[in-house]
């Protein structure tokens, strides 16, 4: 056996075991995914049915650099082009947070938990670990492709094709950068969240050039993946040749995730954690929980601050691209309450951020699991702290932390919009109690069922995909009741209702008091 062939040795009995751990996960989120792609182009031709509506949608998008900015440039009035161009952006992040998080999962979460040594010590090649990891990433992103090509091959079977492959393509370049970040990093928690930061770098750079030219013809545009998924053109004259630098992007970070993985030592990393002081300054169990989760609780703050700058700047124009369409008034009423289109798209945009609010309440929870399955927590309980007390810290960040974000999304947004301030506080905090809620279940499955804790990760996507597509496909009311997202008052130009704010305040803290309680009579680590 030649020696490049024998450093892969076991990557296929690792495959399997990957896909495996990930059976939930990477369905989930490619189904997530995939719907709010193929929902798209029924929702544009009841909004938009004739070509002239579709027409105008394009004229009045390409002249408004904040529309740009946040969905990015529109090439054609076809329903394939404006599907491609109101969900690219979105399902391009989606696509690549899901294939940081599975490769992350299994290379540096691997090494960092023992696991990995375990198996190198068999009949494991070298790089079969970092194999597996790429290769499930491609099996999630092959799978989004796939269904996305026969959802929308009716609108034309070149530009599915296309679109299909771009969404692939920018998911395998984040796998793969995810791959050389976790060479860096001795801790999976910093691989995932520098990936995620420079997520949101090309986001911003896409951004930024999608707002200063309408034909995609900025630098900043060409420097990001994002762009390039635009830059694809699919269903507006495709440009083939852009999915060669997907590929070369994708075949480059490989090969040097590659070299740098076979000049290091198992569990290290070419940037090693510092040594901590002689004498330790974390005097509480909370202390090193907001030590561990203090990082996220920033990022997510950051973001939410940006979007809320990003809706508050886009809420003044967009009475005059709503304009006479009252298919696309009724669609932002049922999202954001009955009130004028303003409040109603301030509603609705206030709304989308509870939601996703939920996936970063679900991401400190499980923070717990991560620390008792990593055998982290051990070492703290051996000390004279309780459990209830070392889960404490993590739960006052994640509710807490929620508040704080929501709180950051509203001073984005005042400054974005600089009105109605007090309306405004209101709407944002009056989201809360829905994501606490989802944050109790998560504390409940995590103290109940700790093998099932990950699939609060399903409830959260449900959630936000109830949220966000069921309006859209006007779903019936009896689904869009299983989020508790849509009990909440419609804030700010809707009726204050407190019995069902109280009704999930409630729920909320007997989910997190029962999870507490089940944690509290169980064994740790089973």
């Amino acid at each position: 056996m030649s020696t490049a062939a024998a450093q892969l040795t076991g990557t296929g009995t690792l495959l399997r075991f990957a896909l495996r751990r990930d059976r939930l996960m990477i369905p989930v989120w490619v189904a997530v995914n995939t719907l709010m792609v193929l929902s798209m182009p029924g929702t544009l031709e009841n909004l938009y049915p004739t070509p002239a509506d579709r027409a105008e949608l394009v004229a009045d998008t390409s002249a408004n650099a904040s529309f740009r900015a946040l969905i990015g440039p529109v090439f054609d009035d076809s329903v394939g082009a404006l599907t491609a161009w109101r969900v690219g952006v979105y399902a391009g992040a989606l696509a690549a947070v899901v294939s940081l998080l599975v490769v992350v999962r299994h290379t540096r979460d691997e090494e960092e938990s023992g696991r990995q040594e375990l198996v190198a010590s068999g009949m494991v090649g070298r790089r079969a670990s970092l194999t597996a990891a790429l290769l499930a990433a491609a099996v999630a992103n092959a799978v989004l492709a796939a269904l996305v090509v026969v959802g929308l091959a009716g609108r034309g079977l070149a530009g599915a094709v296309a679109f299909g492959l771009g969404l692939a393509g920018v998911g395998m370049v984040f796998a793969t950068l995810a791959a050389i970040v976790a060479q860096f990093t001795e801790s999976a928690r910093l691989a995932r969240g520098l990936t995620a930061g420079l997520l949101g770098v090309v986001f911003v750079l896409r951004a930024a050039g999608d707002s200063a030219a309408d034909d995609g013809s900025s630098p900043l545009t060409w420097v990001s993946p994002l762009g390039w998924l635009s830059e694809l053109r699919s269903y507006a004259d495709e440009r083939w040749w852009v999915l060669l630098l997907f590929a070369a992007a994708t075949a480059v970070q490989a090969l040097v995730a590659y070299a740098l993985a076979g000049r290091r030592d198992l569990g290290m990393s070419f940037l090693p954690a510092r040594p901590g002081p002689a004498e330790g300054r974390l005097g509480t169990a909370a202390a090193l929980a907001w030590r561990l989760q203090r990082g996220g609780v920033f990022g997510w703050s950051v973001g939410f601050f940006l979007a809320g700058v990003v809706y508050g700047g886009l809420t003044d124009g967009v009475a005059d691209l709503v304009g006479d369409n009252e298919r696309a008034r009724e669609i932002f009423e049922r999202m954001g309450g009955q009130s004028g289109i303003t409040d109603a798209f301030l509603a609705s945009m206030v709304g989308m951020l509870g939601l996703v609010a939920s996936l970063f309440v679900v991401s400190a929870v499980l923070r717990l699991h991560a620390e008792e399955t990593s055998m982290r927590a051990e070492p703290v309980l051996a000390n004279a702290v309780g459990r209830l007390r070392w889960a404490a810290g993590h739960l006052v960040i994640a509710f807490a932390g929620s508040a704080l974000i929501m709180l950051t999304a509203w001073l984005g947004l005042a400054l974005g919009h600089g009105e109605d301030l007090g309306a405004l506080l209101a709407a944002c905090l009056v989201q809360l109690p829905a994501v606490w809620l989802v944050g109790g279940l998560t504390v409940l499955l995590y103290g109940a069922l700790p093998r099932a804790a990950k699939a609060a990760w399903a409830v959260a996507g449900a959630v936000l995909l109830i949220g966000w597509v069921g309006p859209a496909l006007d779903a019936p009311q009896a689904v869009l009741d299983l989020s508790p997202f849509a009990h909440l008052p419609k804030l700010p130009g809707g009726e204050m209702t407190w019995p069902p704010v109280l009704l999930l305040l409630t729920t909320a803290t007997a989910l997190t008091t029962a999870g507490l309680t089940t944690l509290h009579h169980r064994d740790i680590t089973t």
